[in-house]
């Protein structure tokens, strides 16, 4: 599927591998997003990027092989994906930077900050997926992660998906909060269905559990304000197996549970997002 109908809203970080795509707005400490499953960093300019300019330098950064950033050979794994991001936020003079991270994106801030965790300043974490959980994935991503899937289905509904189908999967990730009107429009159909990002989305998450168990045992060293948040109606990512027992195992992390909120709370209560930066900002000056 072609880039016909959504354009890069920032510029591109050239490395050795390949190119990197970062929206960079505001001026002030260095705040780093990273994005989630099968999306792209236009998740966070559709609001929390100008909420948050005039009190940092954001620079959001589409992960490899997602939005406009190349591929990179399709890192499965969050600290290869870490690594590459570590590059090129240095090109763009990045220092001390607070990392964000939603959803996937909250593995790889903490992959990040798991390997350099000198160079971090602290982390804010959204509905983070950061333990190894019970059970297994469901057929559907065990279906789209086989050969079968991957060379078949997903290039299926890279080209035929319609638009409402879209939609109701969206609908799922909010619930129970509504989707933004417009939200879709701004995060790109088009990106959102290329085949190439559906297929390594669909490797990402079925190997994610064996990653992040490789990397727990790192948790407790990590010394940075970390600031969590989490909805208690999150089915995505579920609070008792992520946030609650990060806050268990770091001594600096703070969690803050938001009531009747979903999978997506830079969304539905943005302001208490905002907040859970700020508070990272000012506990990692203290």
């Amino acid at each position: 599927m072609a880039f016909a109908q959504t354009m890069p809203e920032g510029g591109f970080i050239d490395l050795p591998q390949g190119r990197v795509h970062a929206i960079v707005r505001g001026q002030g400490p260095d705040l780093v997003m990273i994005h989630g499953a099968n999306g792209n960093a236009r998740d966070f300019s559709f609001d929390l990027i100008d909420r948050m300019a005039d009190d940092f330098r954001v620079i959001a950064f589409d992960r490899p092989g997602f939005g406009f950033s190349d591929n990179f050979g399709g890192p499965e794994n969050p600290v290869a994906q870490a690594d590459i991001l570590r590059a090129a936020a240095l090109q763009l003079g990045v220092e001390d930077p607070i990392l964000l991270g939603h959803s996937y994106g909250g593995a790889v801030a903490l992959a990040w900050a798991l390997r350099a965790p000198s160079d971090v300043a602290g982390l804010t974490l959204l509905a983070p997926a950061s333990h190894p959980w019970p059970g297994e994935l469901g057929l559907w991503y065990r279906l789209s992660a086989s050969a079968f899937g991957q060379y078949l289905v997903l290039p299926l509904i890279s080209h035929l998906a319609p638009r409402p189908a879209v939609e109701r999967s969206l609908q799922g990730v909010f619930a129970p909060d509504p989707v933004p009107e417009g939200y879709l429009d701004h995060l790109g159909l088009d990106l959102t269905l290329r085949v190439e990002q559906l297929q390594l989305n669909a490797l990402q998450i079925d190997t994610l559990k064996g990653h992040v168990d490789a990397m727990v045992g790192g948790y407790p060293a990590l010394t940075m304000p970390i600031e969590v948040v989490h909805g208690t109606e999150d089915t995505t990512v579920g609070l008792r197996f992520h946030s609650e027992r990060l806050e268990a195992e770091v001594e600096s992390t703070h969690l803050t549970r938001l009531e009747g909120v979903g999978h997506m709370p830079h969304h539905a209560r943005p302001e208490a997002v905002a907040d859970a930066i700020r508070r990272t900002s000012e506990r990692a000056r203290r």
